[in-house]
């Protein structure tokens, strides 16, 4: 049976639009919004439990809606409900996407819970809080098929849905946990995987005269401070890449691209030699 919903005023509305706009009522619930069928879809593919749909008919066909529950292949299924255009466009953060709001279960994201390869290659952000940089972190690491993304003392949460939406979905598809900086060098530690930090420092080395090839975490930090010096003194390495215009640094989803990719060239693409 579906459910119909065409106030404003309705509850399940109104916790919707707080999930949007507000970090604390998604951690206090447990909850987010996710928006568009492909970031749905990657979601479902993620292994995310997703709670309600939201469908608007005057944009989306119920067809395609159904097609998207099959793909849950949840024990419980999600609760599909109709909606009013009105109500779309009121719970709608991007007003752009197709006619379909999904509110889905968090994951803790806990550092504990990353499965790492003795080979890993990962990608650390220290106190990145611009969604559009961290959608676009995701979107390299995804594109490079990292075996893991990490917040060092987040600013923001994963499920902000900038992220989600500057990610294009890649917050789903990537293996993701968040900590403080103590926290994930511990890690690092435990799991023997050499650290290279990016930063503008007398002590750094071009990028590319790194190797790669072993368990490494490639560190980036904000555009405005850079790195933390802890995260500077534990590095195996501090590198730079070598600047030939007139500014002395790059957005830092740029620069993390460049670096990745020269150690995913290292790595022969992940394909055999």
């Amino acid at each position: 049976m579906i459910k119909e919903i065409s106030s404003l005023q309705n509850d399940l509305v109104k916790e919707i639009v707080q999930l949007q706009e507000k970090s604390r009522t998604r951690k206090k619930l447990g909850l987010f919004v996710i928006e568009g069928q492909r970031e749905i879809k990657l979601a479902i593919e993620g292994a995310y439990k997703l709670k309600q749909i939201l469908f608007c008919e005057d944009i989306i066909s119920k067809n395609e809606i159904d097609q998207l529950i099959i793909a849950t292949d949840q024990k419980e299924p999600p609760v599909l409900i109709r909606i009013s255009i009105q109500v779309y466009q009121k719970i709608a953060h991007r007003k752009t996407t197709e006619g379909v709001v999904a509110v889905a279960e968090s994951k803790e994201l806990s550092l504990r819970g990353l499965e790492l390869k003795n080979d890993c290659l990962v990608l650390i952000a220290e106190a990145s809080e611009k969604p559009g940089n961290i959608g676009a972190l995701l979107r390299t690491a995804d594109a490079a098929n990292l075996d893991a993304v990490i917040i060092a003392n987040p600013k923001t949460d994963f499920y902000n849905p900038n992220i989600i939406r500057s990610s294009v979905g890649c917050v789903f598809t990537n293996q993701i946990a968040q900590g403080s900086t103590d926290e994930i060098l511990d890690l690092l530690k435990e799991k023997k995987i050499n650290i290279y930090a990016a930063a503008l420092d007398k002590r750094s080395l071009p990028y590319h005269q790194m190797d790669y090839t072993k368990a490494s975490a490639i560190v980036v930090g904000t555009e405005a401070t850079g790195l933390s010096e802890q995260w500077m003194v534990n590095a195996k390495k501090n590198i730079i890449i070598p600047m030939q215009g007139k500014i002395d640094s790059l957005n830092v989803s740029v620069s993390a691209a460049i670096v990745i990719f020269e150690a995913k060239r290292q790595r022969n693409f992940g394909l055999s030699k």
